[in-house]
């Protein structure tokens, strides 16, 4: 498995930074000028395009990671009868999750918050996908093309990304790089309402 994304510390962003399915819970994710150092670190991140295929060095992490998967697929099922097969989408989120360094269980937290695992969700202030990202971040870390939040891998990329960049603004704390994510940083509602969710997607490991 890819290691943590190696994304710009605290203090080099700080120097760095000048400063659908119908309705989703999104906010509005602050757009800041970024430099070109920090434009690059996130657009490599984002454009490595290995596929989400979970990697394991011994027979153990495979069994582990199996169970968790029969599990997630259960709880999923139990939320949204109408979906037929997760396989894609557990993959998926497993390995971005771990790819950018983040703990899966918080990640399934704020889809849910933000989309309730829905593909193609659209919020008031047009953030789209599963984990709702604004369409901005396509123009400064992508290609441009907005349609590509549609798509599962990319749509979860991106938001694990930016997850990892705001984590790292923040000094690992969850709870403030939760409402940046949100666009509400310092207000309670958004952060608590993720980490509630979260404990639906514990799984021990």
């Amino acid at each position: 498995m890819a290691g943590v994304l190696a994304l710009p510390s605290l203090s080099l962003l700080q120097a760095l930074l000048c400063l659908g399915s119908g309705p989703a819970h999104a906010g509005s994710q602050l757009e800041e000028p970024l430099i070109d150092s920090v434009r690059s670190a996130l657009s490599a991140a984002i454009h490595n395009s290995a596929p989400p295929a979970p990697e394991f060095r011994d027979p153990q992490e495979r069994v582990n990671y199996q169970g968790w998967f029969n599990a997630m697929r259960l709880r999923l099922k139990s939320r949204r009868p109408e979906v037929d097969d997760w396989q894609d989408f557990l993959q998926t989120v497993w390995y971005e999750s771990k790819r950018a360094g983040l703990d899966v269980s918080l990640v399934l937290g704020l889809i849910q918050v933000e989309s309730n695992f829905r593909k193609h969700a659209v919020s008031s202030a047009g953030a789209r996908g599963y984990m709702q990202v604004m369409p901005f971040w396509v123009r400064l870390i992508g290609e441009g093309d907005e349609s590509v939040l549609f798509r599962l891998q990319a749509n979860l990329r991106f938001g694990c990304v930016i997850l990892r960049h705001y984590l790292d603004r923040e000094q690992g704390d969850t709870f403030m790089a939760l409402g940046r994510y949100n666009g509400s940083r310092g207000q309670r509602s958004y952060p608590d309402a993720v980490l509630a969710a979260q404990r639906n997607w514990h799984y021990p490991l």
